[in-house]
């Protein structure tokens, strides 16, 4: 089906910032040691009561459409009433209580408020790789997670721009005028960890590594303040990319239920859970055992299910929320949530056969959606820049799928068109593109 698109007013790598876009990558694309921060407080275990009213230190970080930013400290009630925000249009530091990052320092998520009064909420979940062994955990793979150090309070300074849909200066975004949310990731698990692992070097040099995989956790806790802070919504869009893909649809449940939206709808961007039954199965097995998942699984309705395949996922939220639109995005060329599926699990792991595996997964994954009529999926083919990685972080070009007449952007807009049918998009192959 031939759509018209609707341009955006997008963010261009190419042509604004590129120091930001390089700094940007790093986020999606975890490097060796683990990740990016190295300046943050490592002794800020809480141990504030659940039950009593707590007040933390919040950072204001006020970040221009110029790049400028200016740092304020405020002390803020996170009771269970809502609360004036002391700002409008600026990130705003929140520290639920007993939250944490993989050393055990305070885990901090970010809140811009909308200054129109919207009853709307986007939720953004950080990138940033996974772990689940001690080369991974530690920074000696190449594969690993980011934000290893904890979240600094000038987290926002770097992540702010991260994507489109965060700015409230693209002025066709259509959260634009919504309230923002940005869930940071340093728990490396694609939010999703319920474990504390003592991960042994291999070649028994270093000492054993403690780890954190408290993402659920830091979901909940972060569920239990914009519950009491945003307690009648709308519309609620929950979104991210890589880890934070991932993260938004085995969260999505959670999300959905803690917040209890009039509307519900999410993004994958470039974070899909492809049905266990295909080349995923390997890395399906081990991060239950590392991040300890099954509890968090069967917690919730029919999610026995998902064990046996995690794939079972996508159709089930579908039938749970069937009013919801829910959409997964990604490059077939994607080269590298491909490697985290596939490198440490198949041997002779070069390019051409890991992206085999994600094709044969692709396949399984776009027959399954297509079972529903409120799951959707875009699928472009190639762009060059970050290894096809992550379709909506700091640009949309190199995402269209032209013989569609399709955008990102525009799929985005028939997403959230609760009067517009929900259409699947792929592009076929592209000859002599990704060299």
């Amino acid at each position: 089906m031939t759509k018209s698109a609707r341009p955006w007013r997008i963010f261009s790598a190419r042509t604004q910032l590129p120091a930001l876009a390089a700094a940007l990558l790093l986020a999606a694309c975890p490097q060796p040691e683990g990740g990016t921060e190295t300046d943050t407080d490592t002794n800020g275990e809480s141990t504030t009561d659940e039950s009593s009213t707590s007040t933390t230190s919040a950072t204001t970080v006020a970040v221009t459409s110029e790049g400028e930013t200016t740092t304020t400290t405020d002390t803020t009630d996170t009771g269970a009433d809502p609360l004036e925000p002391e700002a409008y249009g600026t990130w705003l530091k929140r520290e639920p209580p007993g939250a944490v990052c993989s050393n055990g320092s305070q885990y901090k998520i970010f809140v811009n408020f909308s200054e129109t009064g919207s009853k709307d909420l986007l939720i953004y979940l950080e990138p940033g790789g996974a772990c689940w062994d001690y080369e991974t955990c530690s920074g000696k793979s190449s594969l690993g997670a980011a934000n290893p150090n904890g979240i600094p309070d000038s987290h926002m300074e770097k992540y702010g721009a991260l994507s489109p849909i965060l700015r409230r200066d693209v002025l066709d975004n259509p959260a634009r005028d919504w309230n923002l949310v940005f869930i940071p990731y340093c728990t490396g698990d694609v939010h999703t960890g319920n474990n504390v692992m003592i991960y042994e070097d291999p070649d028994g040099v270093e000492a054993p590594l403690e780890y954190r995989h408290n993402g659920h956790e830091n979901i909940m806790r972060s569920i239990d303040y914009l519950s009491a802070q945003f307690p009648e919504l709308g519309r609620l869009m929950v979104t991210g990319c890589s880890a934070g893909g991932a993260g938004s649809i085995i969260n999505y449940f959670f999300f959905r239920s803690g917040l209890a939206p009039d509307r519900g709808y999410m993004l994958n961007d470039s974070g899909p859970i492809f049905p266990s039954g295909g080349f995923s199965q390997p890395l399906h097995t081990k991060i239950r055992a590392s991040w300890d998942v099954d509890p968090i699984l069967e917690s919730i309705p029919e999610g026995t299910a998902i064990k046996a395949d995690f794939g079972a996922l996508n159709t089930m939220l579908a039938d749970m929320f069937p009013e919801d639109r829910l959409s997964t995005v990604y490059f077939q060329r994607d080269y590298n949530y491909s490697r985290y599926s596939y490198e440490r699990f198949y041997p002779e792991p070069n390019k051409e056969k890991i992206l085999s595996y994600w094709a044969k997964d692709t396949a399984l994954l776009t027959e399954m959606y297509d079972q529903r009529d409120n799951l959707a999926y875009y699928l472009p083919y190639w762009r060059p820049f970050n290894d096809s990685h992550c379709a909506g972080i700091v640009t949309y070009d190199g995402g269209e799928i032209q013989e569609q007449d399709m955008t990102l952007p525009a799929f985005i807009d028939e997403l959230l068109d609760d009067d517009a049918p929900l259409e699947s998009y792929i592009e076929s192959p592209q000859p002599g593109e990704d060299p």
